[in-house]
């Protein structure tokens, strides 16, 4: 089967970053405000009180302590809690594909390539702005790509699901090459008045170019050695935001509308799930655990990773074993574990193994082996 590597990536990070001080301060400001004007329900029982958030509480849960926005003073403004970013004309473009092209750009310039070389653009992540047109399509037509694109959703295990479905592509030989981009507002998805995830997400995009092992000619190149995913269905982790939404007003604006988790659950079910798909990965690449020098998990939950690392190794991992940014970025959805692979890849040795994981709602889990060229 032919040969297929990831020759370069790309990073997009957003202009304004929120410290967890910051954060509470408006939570807590408006938990303040929601107990003072809710005192006589909350004194009779019908509505319970909001308890106030603290950076300390945020760090021990997540191992979070910023995250990058693309707007600021909306989501810090305890009356609102809410980017304040304005609707753009049809004819302009839009904010995912700006901050995709950004990212692209930078990928396609390691990766020693131009618009010209690629022939599928696949934009894969969380939450799309629009239904339609694809934003893969909006993309293309920014970069001056001819070929096509498509979108696809596979929450935070995206880019891993990208990945091997842009591999796919090549070695049937529909595309010499693709370009794989994770757009994460998750800012938009965020309830900001929820005390349990109100720190949890932050905004990025990565991008990836992913060719043919034997016309690649970058010097950042990893080799696709194997890769395997999985879903079980869960409720655990849930948005239910949909065009349906209009057809009971009740439920419009409801808290379901956005990002919500059962994180107890999440965290007992997943972390077990995602060290046997790393390890059944690893073994199905021919490999043994200890030939496996980095681990780029999913940047969710410093704990998580924590206990995953913990799991496949036997000891605690060193930090170039398993490279954490969420501590600046918070989780970014699809974009985590590449954001750590972009970062954390350069001083690698050729020959050395790695292992690109990522885990989401569904549940879903991506497992990508890579081999530094």
């Amino acid at each position: 089967m032919k040969s297929v590597v990831i020759s370069g990536t790309g990073l997009f990070t957003p202009p304004y970053s929120i410290s967890n001080d910051e954060l509470v301060t408006a939570f807590n400001a408006y938990a303040e405000r929601f107990n003072a004007d809710n005192a006589a329900r909350i004194a009779a029982g019908e509505v319970a009180a909001i308890e106030p958030s603290s950076s300390a509480f945020i760090e021990k849960a997540s191992g979070i302590k910023s995250r990058y926005v693309m707007e600021k003073s909306g989501i810090l403004d305890p009356a609102r809690m809410t980017p304040r970013i304005p609707e753009r004309g049809d004819d302009e473009l839009s904010l995912q594909a700006e901050m995709c092209v950004a990212a692209a750009r930078q990928a396609l310039d390691r990766a020693g390539r131009t618009p010209a070389d690629i022939d599928m653009v696949l934009v894969a992540c969380s939450n799309m702005q629009r239904a339609y047109p694809a934003m893969a399509v909006e993309v293309q037509e920014a970069l001056g790509i001819d070929g096509y694109g498509f979108d696809m959703n596979v929450a935070c295990s995206s880019a891993t699901f990208g990945i091997q479905t842009a591999a796919a592509a090549v070695q049937s030989g529909q595309a010499r090459a693709v370009l794989v981009l994770n757009p994460e507002i998750t800012s938009g998805h965020l309830n900001f008045r929820d005390r349990d995830s109100h720190f949890i997400f932050g905004d990025a995009c990565t991008a990836m170019v992913i060719e043919a092992a034997d016309t690649a000619t970058s010097n950042h190149q990893f080799e696709i050695v194997e890769s395997k995913l999985k879903t079980k269905f869960s409720n655990n982790i849930r948005n239910n935001f949909g065009f349906m939404n209009r057809f009971d007003e009740a439920g419009i604006g409801q808290p379901d509308k956005l990002f919500r988790q059962q994180g107890r659950k999440v965290f007992k079910e997943v972390c077990p799930m995602a060290a046997e798909m790393i390890a059944d990965t690893v073994k199905a690449a021919g490999l043994q655990l200890p030939q496996v020098s980095r681990y780029w998990l999913h940047q969710a939950n410093l704990n998580m990773n924590l206990l995953i690392a913990r799991t496949l190794l036997g000891r605690d991992a060193e930090p170039n074993e398993a490279p954490v940014i969420l501590d600046t970025y918070a989780n970014t959805s699809s974009a985590g574990s590449i954001i750590a692979f972009h970062k954390y890849q350069d001083d690698m040795p050729a020959g050395s193994y790695g292992v690109i994981c990522s885990f989401g709602a569904g549940y879903s889990i991506g497992c990508v082996v890579v081999r530094k060229k």
